[in-house]
């Protein structure tokens, strides 16, 4: 298995409609024996919406992962020197956190996870998810490609006619990219064709 002894943060914030995408990558790393260690903003364990009750996808990752979500800024600082992660991973990001973290600001958990996993100079693996990463947060995007130690589930346009401004990683190569990140790479190619809705 290639995450044996590895432990991995595993950040889901609000984009709702990913979760669905994302719930057997958790499971993919834990069958490469990762420990995964899930971090939730406080909109993912708090919202309702037609994918889910409040609280119902926080159950079902702590079930699938056997620990204890980590829903506090407090509970996510000692993620860094004092019980470091081998490699941190936010899918999805949203657009709002994404700006976030490009800009420093830490008024999450998840965020607070990556903030604490970058002191240490260890991988922080981002899957976008947000409708607008060729609009007004394509400055963000280009600020954590540039970032040291920050790397990119392979995203692309997933609704190009519908939704041009919108990028959405595509989540089934998030394995490879943990792999990769471990040895401070960058899976290539990172930006992919992924489209939900081509015109005829």
């Amino acid at each position: 298995m290639k995450l044996t002894g590895k432990r991995i943060g595993f950040g889901i914030t609000g984009s709702h409609c990913t979760y669905e995408e994302i719930y057997p990558q958790i499971k993919v790393l834990l069958d490469e024996g990762a420990d995964v260690i899930p971090v939730v903003t406080f909109t993912v364990k708090n919202t309702s919406t037609r994918f889910g009750a409040a609280g119902e996808w926080v159950e079902k990752v702590e079930k699938l992962t056997g620990n204890k979500v980590i829903d506090s800024i407090v509970a996510a600082e000692p993620l860094g020197p004092k019980l470091p992660l081998d490699c941190m991973v936010i899918a999805p990001l949203t657009g709002n956190s994404m700006s976030k973290l490009a800009n420093a600001l830490t008024d999450s958990p998840v965020l607070m996870a990556a903030k604490a996993t970058l002191r240490t100079h260890r991988p922080v693996v981002l899957g976008i998810s947000t409708n607008d990463a060729l609009g007004l947060n394509g400055i963000n995007l280009m600020r954590l490609m540039a970032t040291k130690d920050i790397y990119f589930i392979p995203f692309g346009q997933d609704a190009p006619n519908s939704k041009p401004n919108s990028m959405v990683a595509r989540m089934e190569s998030l394995l490879e990219t943990v792999l990769a990140a471990l040895e401070g790479r960058q899976f290539q190619p990172v930006v992919v064709e992924k489209f939900r809705d081509l015109e005829k």
